[in-house]
């Protein structure tokens, strides 16, 4: 297993899933030694869910389940990226959308470079 630093978010790594083919990310989740020992063993993402505080497999119960391609850690070994094959009908979100970033934010301007922001 490799070494990954669970002590900078008490217990918890970010978890990044990304379709393998399209590169598309699907959803953030996150993981405590316990849940990335079990999708390490499995080949299937599973998390840790902070608010029923129990493991949770990503599609145990949609059937949208999350096949693992490639795992790779950050360069500080607290963030893990999990490059996926979805299973089932590919809505990976509770929302029913492919992926669970799908809100836009709206951002302000920024000024060109050299430009004095106003205000």
């Amino acid at each position: 297993m490799e070494r990954i630093d669970f002590d900078k978010m008490d217990g918890l790594v970010p978890g990044i899933v990304q379709d393998a083919r399209s590169g598309e990310v699907l959803m953030l989740g996150f993981l405590n030694p316990t849940s990335y020992s079990k999708t390490l063993e499995t080949g299937f993402v599973t998390f840790w869910s902070r608010t029923r505080q129990k493991l949770w497999m990503k599609g145990e119960t949609s059937g949208n389940r999350l096949r693992i391609v490639s795992a790779s850690t950050d360069c500080d070994h607290d963030t893990l990226l999990f490059r996926v094959e979805v299973e089932g009908d590919g809505l990976v979100c509770h929302e029913g959308t492919v992926s669970c970033f799908t809100l836009p934010v709206t951002l302000e301007p920024k000024p060109e470079a050299g430009e004095v922001p106003r205000g």
